[in-house]
């Protein structure tokens, strides 16, 4: 399987520079050969192969423009082999080859955005505290972890807060963790962001909340800047560095919580939420933006497989917060504000996040019924003789003498006319006979 290890890197004023020609190397290259693939396509012609398109943007474009010739060459052929794969994963995506969601078609790529260039082969080294790229040099790196194996590729990527990184794509063997025998069925929420089945509630610490009257702040300053000035990139920037706060606070959370449950587990299941659609509701979508549910089921299922657990995914339409997880009773759909309720069948109270996370488990590890009876057992203990009779004569005393057990008859319809307060009444006891000759 392979993993992906990233490092910062921190190159001088002369790197960077050349480092931002490569960058827009890579993304005229990419634009061009998408325009000329645009055009043959409203023209009704067929998209060119990879090879056709490294000898018309690479080989010929290079004796015109003197330029690309001082970048490497390998970061460009990749720029073109992404292209073609862009294209591949949406023509399988039109025609159903492709599982999941449709991508859409490449786009043209922005300096504005985030940059990256791919190095494959023997095109660059590996030193001790450095990394030496083609017609770049040796750039500073941090190395905050070893690499398990000798990478298949290196991607230069500079973020939009001017960041540096240094991605390796490593091939590496899985490491199974001892069994614990342990499962957990997890409940994602937004006030709380995760329940498990054993009780325990974790809480995210939702940096967009916490930061968002500065980064309004921030943004509300570099609106008012004027476009093309020093000014408006330096705003610019410190919208930047704080999404890219907000950003590694979410992702540091998301891969410790991650972690910790594939130690502790070995079966984890989770429920396929609707997260795109779902962030189209305007009230609740800043929030669950802010919580990263995604990348957290990506996080958890990538090291499932890395550590040899099993990751299970139920399907969405499955009613865990309207069923009991105690007698199995469906009570039916409730609002997102009652957040406790009573089981009106067994009388159990429940939780709402933690009973949707025990029937998330439940429906992968349903229980026996030796283990129901125990627990039922554990949570209704047999009284003793004398407290059983104690009981039963309480209930006799209630029985006989007080109005709570006493049937009420049901009163007869009545029908006709409603009578006026002229009008006597009709009952026999107080019906009078008249007579004309009294």
């Amino acid at each position: 399987m392979k993993a992906r290890y990233k490092y910062r890197i921190y190159p001088n004023h002369v790197q960077i520079t050349k480092l931002n020609q490569l960058f827009g190397c890579c993304r005229y290259v990419w634009n061009q050969s998408l325009a000329h693939c645009n055009q043959l396509y409203a023209n009704g012609q067929k998209k060119p192969t990879y090879v056709d398109l490294t000898k018309q943007f690479i080989t010929q474009v290079k004796q015109e423009l003197v330029w690309l010739k001082a970048v490497a060459s390998t970061p460009l052929q990749q720029s073109l082999k992404d292209l073609d794969q862009a294209y591949k994963n949406f023509f399988d995506g039109c025609k159903g080859k492709r599982k999941g969601i449709k991508v859409k078609p490449p786009k043209f790529k922005s300096k504005k955005s985030r940059q990256s260039a791919r190095f494959v082969g023997d095109n660059y080294k590996i030193g001790q505290d450095k990394i030496y790229l083609p017609k770049v040099g040796n750039i500073k790196i941090v190395w905050s972890r070893e690499l398990p194996n000798k990478p298949t590729s290196l991607t230069i990527i500079k973020d939009s807060a001017n960041r540096y990184f240094a991605s390796f794509v490593v091939d590496i063997n899985p490491e199974p963790l001892p069994k614990t025998n342990n499962s957990i069925g997890i409940d994602l929420g937004i006030s709380t962001f995760a329940t498990l089945s054993n009780g325990d509630k974790i809480n995210a610490p939702k940096p967009l909340k916490q930061n968002l009257k500065k980064l309004a702040k921030f943004q509300r300053k570099f609106a008012r800047t004027e476009k093309g000035s020093k000014r408006r990139e330096r705003r610019r920037l410190r919208v930047a560095k704080l999404h890219a706060k907000i950003k590694d606070i979410r992702t540091d959370f998301l891969h410790k919580l991650s972690t910790d449950l594939v130690k502790k587990n070995d079966i984890i299941v989770l429920e396929d939420l609707n997260v795109s659609g779902m962030v189209k509701n305007r009230k609740l979508a800043k929030a669950i933006s802010d919580l990263g549910w995604r990348e957290f089921r990506t996080l958890t299922e990538a090291k499932c497989d890395k550590y040899g657990r099993e990751f299970r995914v139920i399907d969405r339409w499955e009613a865990t917060s309207q069923k009991c997880s105690n007698c199995g009773f469906k009570g039916g759909k409730k609002e997102l504000n009652i957040r406790e309720w009573t089981c009106l069948n067994c009388g159990a109270f429940h939780d709402r996040d933690l009973n949707a996370a025990i029937n998330i488990l439940e429906i992968v590890q349903p229980k026996t019924k030796v283990e129901i009876f125990e627990e039922t057992v554990e949570e209704n203990p047999v009284p003793p003789a004398e407290e059983l009779r104690y009981q039963l004569s309480l209930f006799n005393e209630v029985a006989e003498g007080h109005s709570e057990t006493i049937k009420r008859t049901r009163r007869k319809r009545q029908t006709g006319k409603p009578a006026f307060f002229s009008e006597v009444s009709t009952r026999s006891e107080s019906f009078v006979q008249l007579s004309l000759f009294e």
